[in-house]
C-alpha cells in the first residue's frame, strides 16, 4: 500500500505550470530508463516501472503481489506553489494517477495529491479525487514550517475523518539541510525524524482529541522513529509539565490510533513495530519501484518467524484491505 508511479510528464507540461519547480520526465522513447527532472535539473534516476502500467503489472506477477496502491512521488506535491495553480495540478496529477490504473483495475489502485497549502481547494480536490476512483490521498508531513499539529492540517485530517478518506501522510523536504550532504543522510536520518515529528504533533499537541477517532491515517516507512523512541516520550510525558500541558493522556496510549507500513527492513524492527502499534495496525509497503524499497516485495513478513499465519496475511493484506475498503 505504499509505492510510487510518476506518469510521462513532458518538460512542455511541466513548463506550463512551472518552469523552475514543475518536476517532468526526460526519458527517450522506448527507454527503460530516465530521469525525474526539476526544471533543468536531474533530481533522480528512474526506471520504467515508475511511468508504464503494465511494465509495473509484469514485475509484480513475478514477485506475486496481486494488488498495489499507487501514489505520486513527493517531489510532485508543488505546496510552495500559489494555491490556485497547485490545485489545478493536483487535479492534473491525480487524473494522471486514475489513468494510470485504468488498464488493470484489478491491481492497481491510486492515491490522491491535495494542493495541501489551501484548506478548501484541498478538500474539494480530495473529495474530488475520491469520487473519479481514488482509494484515499496521500500528504506531505509537513507545510513549510507548519506541522500536522497547524489548525490548517487538523482541519484538513478532520475533513478526510468525517469523509472517510484514508490519508497516507509520506516525510518530504526532509530537515538537516547543509549538515547531511553525503550518504543519502536525509534519507536515512531525516526522514525517520521528519515521521515521528508528524506523529508526535498530533499527539503531544493535543490534537488527536480533536480528531474524530474515525481518521484512517497511515505513516510511511514504518512511522520512523516512532515506536522506537515512544518510551521515551512517555517517560518525559511523566516527568516535564511542559510535555503533558497539551496532551492529556499518556503519548503511547494514541499509539493506535495510528496506522504505519512495513517497510523497516529488518525483522526485531518489525516485532517491535507490530508489538507497539499492534499486528493489526500495520500494512505491507514496500516503496517500490525505489533502490531504498523492498527489493522482494513481503518477504520481511513472510519470512518473519515470530508471525503466525493469521498475522502474516494481516499483515500483507487484511489489513490494508481494511484500511483502504478494497
Amino acid at each position: 500500500m505504499h509505492s510510487h508511479f510518476f506518469p510521462a510528464i513532458s518538460k512542455e507540461e511541466a513548463d506550463r505550470f512551472d518552469a523552475d519547480r514543475a518536476p517532468w520526465l526526460a526519458v527517450e522513447k522506448g527507454a527503460a530508463e530516465g530521469h525525474i527532472m526539476v526544471g533543468e535539473k536531474r533530481f533522480r534516476p528512474v526506471y520504467r516501472a515508475l511511468w508504464d502500467p503494465d511494465f509495473r503489472v509484469a514485475e509484480l506477477d513475478a514477485q506475486g503481489v496481486r494488488l498495489q496502491i499507487v501514489c505520486a512521488t513527493p517531489v510532485m506535491f508543488g505546496y510552495g506553489w500559489d494555491a490556485a495553480k497547485a490545485a489545478e495540478w493536483a487535479a492534473r496529477m491525480n487524473d494522471r494517477a486514475i489513468e494510470f490504473c485504468a488498464s488493470h483495475l484489478r491491481r492497481l489502485k491510486a492515491l490522491a495529491q491535495v494542493p495541501l497549502q489551501d484548506l478548501d481547494l484541498a478538500c474539494t480536490e480530495a473529495s474530488r479525487a475520491m469520487s473519479a476512483g481514488c482509494a484515499g490521498v496521500q500528504i506531505g508531513n509537513h507545510l513549510g514550517d507548519k506541522d500536522l499539529d497547524d489548525e490548517h492540517l487538523v482541519s484538513f485530517l478532520i475533513h478526510c475523518a468525517e469523509q472517510e478518506i484514508p490519508v497516507l501522510v509520506h516525510p518530504w523536504d526532509m530537515m538537516g539541510g547543509g549538515r547531511m550532504k553525503k550518504w543519502m543522510l536525509p534519507w536515512l536520518v531525516a526522514m525517520p525524524a521528519e515521521t515521528q515529528l508528524g506523529m508526535l504533533s498530533l499527539i503531544l499537541s493535543g490534537a488527536m482529541e480533536r480528531i474524530p477517532e474515525s481518521l484512517k491515517i497511515c505513516f510511511a516507512h514504518g512511522g520512523g522513529a516512532f515506536a522506537f523512541l515512544l518510551g521515551r516520550v512517555d517517560n518525559a510525558w511523566r516527568h516535564r509539565d511542559i510535555v503533558r500541558q497539551d496532551c492529556p493522556k499518556l503519548p503511547s496510549s494514541y499509539a493506535r490510533r495510528f496506522h504505519v507500513d512495513s517497510a523497516v527492513f529488518d525483522p526485531a524492527a518489525l516485532r517491535m513495530l507490530t508489538d507497539v502499534m499492534g499486528v493489526d495496525r500495520v500494512m505491507l509497503g514496500s516503496d517500490y519501484p525505489f533502490p531504498l524499497g523492498e527489493q522482494r516485495i513481503g518477504a520481511l513478513i513472510r519470512d518473519a518467524g515470530f508471525l503466525d499465519e493469521t498475522d502474516r496475511r494481516q499483515l500483507v493484506r487484511g489489513n490494508a484491505e481494511a484500511f483502504f475498503g478494497c
